[in-house]
């Protein structure tokens, strides 16, 4: 991949439900949505998004569920998403992680407000040797 089609944040979500073996309607129906309205906007977030689904994110109790993932950056994972409902939230969430102005605590948006937060994955801190004694 060339350095210009690297995407820097991910968009995550359920597309296909392992308890019924088929596809996750709302998933589907999200997935499309949100890559309307991220395309629509332009630049720069139609550039720095990658949005796709995947097989079970296991939160299946809380559906839609969607993550927000950036390198070096904490991992935000949403349920109980209404493609109807919260795509305006989700595209405004979106234009707040490409401005770097979320990833460093739990957001006091839309969707932790109402009890759609599930969790907040903090960035991954890898460790060498020559590192590890400042750590201490």
């Amino acid at each position: 991949m060339a350095k210009s089609d690297f995407r820097q944040h991910k968009i995550t979500l359920c597309t296909d439900c392992r308890f019924t073996g088929g596809p996750c309607r709302p998933g589907a129906e999200l997935l499309a949505q949100l890559n309307r309205s991220v395309s629509a906007l332009g630049g720069p977030l139609d550039r720095d998004f990658s949005i796709a689904g995947t097989v079970a994110m296991t939160a299946c109790t809380r559906p839609c569920t969607i993550a927000f993932q950036a390198t070096g950056k904490a991992t935000y994972l949403f349920g109980d998403i209404s493609p109807e409902e919260d795509i305006d939230d989700l595209v405004s969430f979106a234009a707040a992680c490409a401005g770097g102005e979320v990833f460093d605590a739990f957001p006091a948006a839309a969707f932790s407000a109402n009890g759609k937060g599930l969790a907040r994955v903090p960035a991954a801190l890898l460790v060498s040797e020559d590192t590890a004694g400042l750590l201490q």
